[in-house]
């Protein structure tokens, strides 16, 4: 009889042993993260994944070798995610593998060749919650190292012959930034590279000219590279920035067209849409030592002596005139609004930024992403771009050749100096004094010069 309670005692305990390992370890399963989302964006130098997280996740990289392998291991972790979904094809991943083990999910990335890995967890922003990004590197990449903002890159090369003047057209936001989103969930980053590769193949059909897409697919590139790369590597006459944004108030309508200031915000949209546009390397998570640390003081110093707002301030008014033919202008106004958008701040360089109309409306939601629509923002933007062009000829380029055959007139900005003109048009200053008359240097805004012909 006393072994019998003894046995039963002894099934007792046990089983209530059991029982509380099994509901320890249900308990710690269920503790884990569950990860449900994961995205891939191939860009020009670069490959990244990224895990969306319902809460912070440590992990774990390594590199091997022989064969190249990236290992990425995501500590009390499941992932419920088909990475057989996810298109790397046109990326150095040759395959994708997930193991489950009991305190960690692992994520092998078979390469066709050596990458450099790199890992940013990143904080939730709106439109994201927690993401862990996992960048992988090319290795000949351009960029394999983050590329830093020059404040004051070195002069450019004289040019020579009928050159073409250069646009740098940089299609807002992209791959983890989407950007605004219409009612019916339109993202503006994919309506700004439809209408950026629409105008880049206008002007690349147009004489005397020649367009640089700062990027051309879903990837994301640092607001501070963007004005690097169209500065150094397109030498660019012109940078315009193209989007597509959204306002608090959903009944916003209309294009705008957008220059650098030097006094603050010229309206409260103006300053939000600035600020919203600014905060795009926050949501595509760019990395500390990406970021923007140009001086903007000393870029609206540089500005002022060079007149590039005023010449882009020129820019916008022939754009905005030509978008007035084809859209609703915000407003009804013809004026060229300020604000300090990161992406404009190049001393060298003129810029604008488009905004083609509000995703946030529904109706022009719609618009927007209609193809025939694009195309008619596209050409407006081409006209403006080529009227300023005809006034504004780089010395060497094909218009400026146009305007000593014509002998033309051109009517006096703010900023401009007869120095500058002179250069402009490959006329002697001495030239340029004797056409029409002047006993000076001193020239008046709104005058009207004539030509010479050299």
């Amino acid at each position: 009889m006393s072994d019998a309670r003894n046995n039963n005692n002894g099934s007792f305990v046990a089983g209530l042993v059991l029982a509380l390992i099994t509901l320890f370890w249900s308990g710690a399963v269920s503790a884990q993260a569950t990860i449900e989302s994961v995205r891939l964006h191939r860009a020009p130098d670069h490959t990244r994944i990224v895990f969306d997280l319902p809460s912070p996740v440590d992990h774990r990289i390594d590199k091997l070798a022989n064969p190249d392998r990236i290992v990425v291991d995501l500590m009390d972790a499941t992932l419920d995610f088909d990475v057989s979904t996810l298109d790397y094809g046109d990326s150095p991943i040759a395959n994708i593998r997930v193991g489950k083990h009991s305190d960690k999910t692992r994520v092998v990335f078979d390469m066709k060749q050596a990458v450099r890995p790199r890992t940013n967890l990143l904080k939730p922003i709106d439109p994201h919650g927690w993401r862990l990004v996992v960048d992988l590197f090319d290795k000949d990449g351009s960029s394999a190292e983050p590329v830093k903002t020059v404040t004051r890159p070195e002069p450019k090369p004289q040019p020579t012959g009928d050159r073409p003047m250069i646009v740098a057209v940089d299609a807002g936001h992209g791959g983890e930034d989407p950007g605004a989103h219409g009612p019916s969930g339109t993202y503006e980053k994919n309506i700004t590279l439809q209408i950026a590769k629409r105008l880049a193949a206008k002007i690349n059909a147009a004489p005397g000219m020649k367009a640089e897409l700062v990027r051309n697919g879903d990837y994301y590139v640092p607001l501070a590279e963007r004005r690097t790369i169209a500065r150094n590597k397109f030498n660019a006459d012109v940078f315009i920035s193209i989007h597509a944004d959204a306002f608090t108030d959903a009944s916003a309508h209309g294009a705008s067209v957008f220059a650098l200031s030097n006094r603050g915000a010229t309206s409260a949209k103006a300053r939000y849409l600035a600020k919203i546009a600014n905060e795009s390397d926050k949501v595509a998570g760019v990395y500390e030592d990406e970021k923007d640390d140009s001086n903007l003081l000393s870029v609206l110093a540089d500005l002022q002596v060079t007149g590039s707002v005023s010449h882009s301030l020129y820019l916008g008014r022939q754009v905005l005139d030509q978008l007035d033919d084809v859209t609703r202008l915000h407003g009804g106004r013809h004026r060229v609004e300020q604000a300090g958008f990161a992406v404009l701040k190049e001393p060298k360089m003129v810029s604008i930024l488009v905004e083609t109309g509000f995703i946030s409306n529904r109706n022009e939601e719609r618009q927007l992403r209609s193809s025939s629509h694009q195309d008619k923002i596209a050409e407006a933007i081409l006209k403006g771009v080529q009227s300023y062009f005809r006034t504004h000829p780089a010395p060497g380029s094909w218009f400026a050749a146009q305007r000593r055959a014509r002998g033309d007139e051109y009517r006096i900005q703010p900023g401009d100096t007869l120095s500058e003109i002179a250069t402009q048009y490959s006329v002697s200053e001495d030239a340029l004094r004797a056409a029409n008359d002047l006993q000076s240097d001193r020239i008046m805004v709104g005058q009207v010069l004539k030509i010479p012909r050299s």
